[in-house]
């Protein structure tokens, strides 16, 4: 990954970014948190926080395999605050959807229930390459 101001990283074309993507959809949170954390490290600019925030969107979820629900609502809540910022979408995520269903998600956490994931929706082109046609 090479980052200047004329040629800015596009995260869709970033391997680690779309792997990372894949892990969360198979619910390995842990490794999607590290493979991420790898992109996200050396990152400067807009793109440091957003990648913060699904970092903070995985590891949510792994506390919440854990039964930690306290721990998962803790990481939720700072996912959700810092993907405000890239609302309604930013390099090909569908974040409006992902962050309205991750308020349900914390509700329901709240209430006590253990919800499925919010999925993370990229643009067609993208998830052709995940191997995830239109969703």
């Amino acid at each position: 990954m090479v980052q200047s101001a004329t040629d800015p990283v596009t995260l869709t074309r970033e391997p680690l970014y779309l792997h990372g993507i894949e892990l969360y959809r198979a619910r390995e949170f842990f490794t999607c948190h590290e493979v991420l954390e790898e992109l996200w490290t050396p990152m400067r600019g807009p793109h440091r926080l957003y990648l913060q925030a699904l970092i903070h969107f995985a590891v949510a979820f792994y506390h919440q395999q854990r039964r930690n629900p306290l721990g998962a609502e803790r990481q939720l809540r700072k996912a959700l605050r810092k993907l405000e910022r890239y609302l309604p979408a930013y390099e090909g995520m569908d974040t409006a959807t992902l962050y309205r269903d991750g308020q349900a998600c914390m509700r329901r956490i709240q209430a006590g229930e253990m919800p499925e994931p919010p999925r993370m929706l990229l643009q067609s082109l993208v998830d052709s390459r995940l191997g995830h046609g239109g969703e």
